[in-house]
């Protein structure tokens, strides 16, 4: 099994991010990763999930607090080869063999692949991907030559993980409440308070974090971002202590801790009143991230749910040549084609703001936010809802740890949670809308790109009439009271996200006889009710549709 191989659609949208030489490096690179994702890392995440959970040794034989955290020496090598593969250092240093940089494109290619079998660990490359944006973009030259290294390596240095600590108890989403403190002291400053939800504590050997200057305003105007690094040259603690690690439901290989700061010793980054607008940036790469997660549990929860029905026999045929499940596994493999196009077209958008942030114009930006908002809701929606399929797919085998559903399950979970809620995202996509009229900058975009297609007139019709109609919708909610269009807010997400994936779907079913389908069916699926008939539209295309993902390389 090779994850990478057997994506042809994964593949097929790569080929039109890169130059020739870098598009041959990368299909032999995610081809070696796709592999190690589908054998070696995937054994170890299994592991992991049921025995090798991260342990807390709070005290050593003296009784001192160590708060040392325990990983299991399978879980570290995939930490040392998925780092060293590059999928955060290549973002900002050049890659060896070619001398250039490499991309947010490539990066989130690995990611998907990691996420299929260790959701769990891209968790922590997700905060160090965040950490290395902060230090590279905003970090002082000093602060970058002492530790940007060591976050961006691959090998040649020790590795310092990264974290980004926002959540405290008192605050959870309403990060303004924030209390932790920093005191100027002796020429430095220390950090005083706790942070509630830290994950990859412990682990990591930086940490971003959010806390409040001596004097300075309440809310998230009185926030500053210091980089606090986990321990002190001499190795010794650096003011931390982990109170204890949160026993989650799912992506289990992270450890999630309470962390305490008892005076240590932290590192300003950037402007003191800048520190929530930074971590705001980082928050969206790793909504992104959280995207990407999504889409890799639903293409694995995929890959399972049509293995299984094509092996598995059931009054004297195989599963898969059931019409019920069939269709379930056409509808599914057409989501996840389309959602995967949609996300990695966003990630094109979210690089050229990523890049440079202060030349992106408003609207870039804005759209950048938006798209972010409305497609982490939907994936990590999707990825729950593809866990369940998955499992109904697989009857009771489904429900038993011995098979790799359960946990897809409940690492799944938590994307509905991390990086913003769908009510948090909701009320995002309703700022955007009042303050900057994201409406009306979405609705331009997606009929320019309508414009252009020049296949399926009839689906073109049915998602510019879409367009309309959300644009009448999105202005009668407008007009309503702050708390009537709070209630909307959600739906107003929602339809955004299927005229966007419509759109892409479109674009996409320019590529071959197989996409051209794809995007029918999809389109039809979302803005038409289908009339019973002997030949619905899905069982006759399901040949088709199916005959990539029965591929089993």
């Amino acid at each position: 099994m090779n994850f990478y191989v057997r994506d042809q659609n994964l593949q097929e949208l790569l080929k039109d991010k890169w130059n020739a030489p870098f598009a041959e490096w990368a299909d032999s690179k995610l081809s070696q990763f796709g592999a190690k994702c589908a054998s070696d890392i995937d054994e170890r995440a299994a592991h992991t999930d049921r025995e090798g959970q991260p342990r807390l040794i709070k005290y050593d034989k003296m009784g001192d607090d160590i708060s040392e955290v325990w990983l299991n020496e399978g879980y570290k090598q995939t930490i040392k080869e998925t780092y060293g593969a590059g999928i955060v250092g290549y973002l900002h240093k050049e890659i060896p063999e070619l001398g250039r940089k490499g991309d947010y494109t490539y990066s989130f290619a690995q990611g998907y692949l990691l996420s299929q079998a260790e959701p769990g660990f891209y968790c922590p490359v997700t905060l160090t991907m965040a950490t290395a944006y902060l230090i590279d973009h905003y970090a002082s030259e000093e602060l970058k030559e002492a530790f940007l290294p060591h976050v961006l390596s691959t090998g040649e240095v020790e590795l310092f993980e990264g974290a980004t600590f926002l959540t405290e108890r008192q605050g959870g989403s309403d990060v303004g409440a924030n209390e932790v403190k920093a005191v100027y002291e002796n020429g430095h400053h220390r950090l005083y308070g706790e942070k509630y939800f830290a994950s990859n504590a412990g682990a990591c050997g930086v940490a971003m974090v959010l806390a409040r200057k001596e004097g300075a305003p309440e809310g998230t105007k009185g926030l500053s971002l210091f980089l606090v690094p986990w321990r002190n040259k001499d190795e010794s603690l650096n003011g931390i202590q982990i109170r204890r690690l949160k026993d989650k439901l799912g992506v289990r290989a992270v450890p999630s801790a309470e962390v305490e700061f008892h005076g240590a010793k932290a590192y300003l980054v950037g402007e003191a009143d800048r520190g929530f607008y930074y971590m705001m940036e980082a928050l969206n790469l790793s909504r992104v991230c959280n995207a990407v997660a999504s889409i890799g549990i639903m293409r694995r929860s995929l890959n399972e749910a049509v293995d299984y029905a094509a092996k598995r026999n059931a009054f004297g045929k195989a599963l898969i040549q059931y019409p019920m499940v069939k269709d379930t596994l056409v509808k599914m493999t057409v989501k996840q084609e389309v959602e995967t196009r949609v996300v990695f077209d966003l990630v094109d958008h979210f690089e050229q703001v990523a890049r440079s942030p202060d030349q992106a114009t408003s609207s870039e930006q804005v759209l950048n936010r938006l798209r972010i908002a409305i497609m982490k809701k939907e994936t990590a929606e999707q990825a729950v809802n593809f866990t369940h399929e998955a499992i109904e797919l697989h009857g009771g085998n489904g429900y038993i740890e011995d098979f790799v559903t359960p946990r897809l399950l409940r690492d799944a979970q938590v994307l509905t949670v991390w990086e913003g809620t769908a009510n948090i995202l909701g009320l995002e996509v309703l700022r955007l809308l009042n303050k900057f009229q994201a409406h009306d900058l979405f609705t331009n975009s997606m009929m320019e790109r309508l414009d252009r297609v020049n296949i399926l007139s009839e689906e073109v019709s049915l998602v510019v009439k879409a367009l309309h109609e959300f644009t009448s919708y999105a202005q009668d909610v407008l007009a309503m009271t702050q708390d009537a269009q709070t209630y909307y807010s959600k739906t107003l997400a929602e339809k955004m996200t299927k005229i966007y994936e419509a759109t892409v779907a479109l674009e996409m079913g320019g590529k071959g006889d197989r996409n051209q389908k794809v995007a029918e069916l999809f389109v039809r699926q979302l803005f038409t009710e289908e009339a019973p008939s002997e030949k619905p539209l899905a069982l006759s295309y399901a040949d088709d549709i199916l005959n990539e993902s029965k591929v089993t390389t």
